[in-house]
């Protein structure tokens, strides 16, 4: 039997994905581990390996198209075994009708449109069916969410994913239809001929002047387009990525509780110490000539500093859940890195007891791969902390928006010349502000400001990073 190659899950948050290129075409022999294609996901580019040797044959995954986690992308025949023009059907599936995937029988009968535990019949044809079709209705989580925002019921929404899932595609379908609240045969699919159509979904009749369903008033696409002459505008439609971060920044700033801390660091000393740290750098040859080992830049030092901060104040460096306090043993500092179309933050593991080099070295590989989407997740996932630095597009300070599941983030501004009072006379000194956002939840305010002291204690003693 022919080898099923999928689009595989290669992110914890990962739904659906788009294969942003083929490396082979239809026909072509492949052997086992050849590169088929590169998938695109919200952070990165990966390529996939073909499962088996063989011929590729049936290449319905296209590129530049949402697909479903887990969904059939091509068949690889082995060599010499018998192709038939059409699709296999998967083990799972062939449990499935072949006929129809509206679930609806000639006779009026509903067919099951899943190996699971059919729907007692005075489930299905309840007045009032759960909101979110829970009961057996299959859905991706995604799907789940955005019918929920619309107010559109899971189980009125004939799936087009795998084994007659829903997907995301599917919402964004039943929100454009002309009247997206009138529930048609066409969107419940549960009217049999002769038999009796399933509860609509309890949602509204949007009016035409009205912005679509799952858009609050003012707020939606419809209203926003009012706003400006046709024609003077171009529309970009979002990525994979540039919709992750819209989502996950709404999650953030709706489910934790920032606050924010403040204060200015003085740089002398550490610029001090980094211009004498590069100077004594070894040479290596290169291509190019002869080169530094390391060139230290002053947001590793920074990097450094916070993660040795996080060691000094144990309790800071943590996570909430909501059934416990998640303690952790070492400092992963995320670093926001920004890449074409969003931002992404590659973590420097157990930064605590890295020296110096080793960080500035492992910043720059990563940033480098970050920004021609090569990272692996295992690289930008988790971390118990981030920092994002803006100082030299010269912003004297900002608060930044915490990254789950961290408690904390530090917002660097630009090291700039200030008036300081020491000792009663004005002097002149470098001085850098950062802010310390952080989730009450898990930081209380006093324990933020202890975090906060201790990461200014070795920035302007910076000899204490070394030892």
């Amino acid at each position: 039997m022919p080898t099923e190659v999928i689009l595989p899950k290669v992110d914890m948050d990962m739904a659906t994905g788009q294969i942003s290129r083929w490396f082979a075409e239809e026909g072509a022999t492949v052997k086992k581990g050849d590169v088929l294609f590169e998938i695109e996901t919200d952070k990165a580019a990966m390529e996939i390996d073909a499962p088996a040797s063989g011929v590729l044959r049936d290449v319905t995954g296209k590129e530049g198209v949402d697909i479903a986690v887990g969904s059939a992308v091509a068949w690889i025949y082995a060599d010499g075994e018998a192709y038939k023009d059409k699709a296999p059907i998967s083990p799972l599936e062939g449990e499935m009708s072949t006929k129809s995937t509206e679930g609806v029988a000639s006779e009026g009968t509903a067919l099951a449109l899943s190996p699971v535990e059919p729907t007692p019949p005075d489930r299905r044809l309840a007045d009032h069916p759960p909101l979110e079709g829970e009961g057996k209705t299959r859905a991706t989580p995604l799907a789940r969410r955005l019918a929920r925002e619309a107010g559109l019921n899971l189980s009125g929404i004939s799936g087009t994913g795998p084994h007659g899932r829903v997907v995301k595609a599917d919402i964004d379908a039943v929100l454009s239809s002309p009247l997206e609240g009138e529930v048609s045969a066409k969107r419940t699919e549960g009217v049999a001929s002769g038999g009796t159509a399933f509860a609509p979904s309890p949602v509204e009749a949007t009016p035409p002047d009205r912005p679509s369903a799952g858009h609050p008033p003012l707020k939606g696409e419809g209203d926003v387009m009012k706003l400006f002459e046709e024609g003077s505008y171009e529309l970009v439609p979002h990525d994979n990525m540039r919709k992750t971060i819209a989502r996950r920044l709404v999650e953030a700033k709706t489910t934790i509780p920032h606050f924010y801390l403040t204060l200015d660091c003085e740089l002398d000393a550490l610029l001090a110490l980094r211009t004498q740290l590069n100077a004594a750098a070894p040479v290596k040859k290169t291509d190019k000539g002869e080169a530094p080992v390391y060139k230290l830049s002053v947001n590793d030092m920074v990097i450094k500093a916070m993660a040795m901060a996080l060691k000094a104040v144990p309790d800071a460096n943590a996570s909430w859940t909501e059934s416990a306090m998640v303690k952790h043993r070492h400092a992963d500092v995320g670093v926001a890195v920004s890449i074409p179309g969003g931002l992404i933050t590659p973590i420097i593991r157990h930064a605590d007891e890295k020296t110096l080099s080793v960080i500035s070295n492992e910043m720059k590989d990563l940033a480098s791969r970050a920004r021609s989407r090569k990272l692996k997740p295992e690289e930008y996932q988790g971390g118990t902390t981030a920092v994002s630095n803006l100082g030299m597009f010269g912003i004297k300070d900002f608060a930044a928006v915490i990254n789950p599941p961290h408690a904390t983030i530090l917002a660097v501004g630009a090291g700039e010349e200030r008036a300081v009072v020491r000792n009663g006379e004005i002097k002149i000194a470098t001085v850098m502000s950062v802010t310390l956002s952080t989730d009450h939840r898990a930081v209380d305010g006093a324990l933020g400001a202890e975090l906060l002291v201790a990461f200014k204690k070795l920035i302007e003693n910076p000899m204490g990073m070394l030892v």
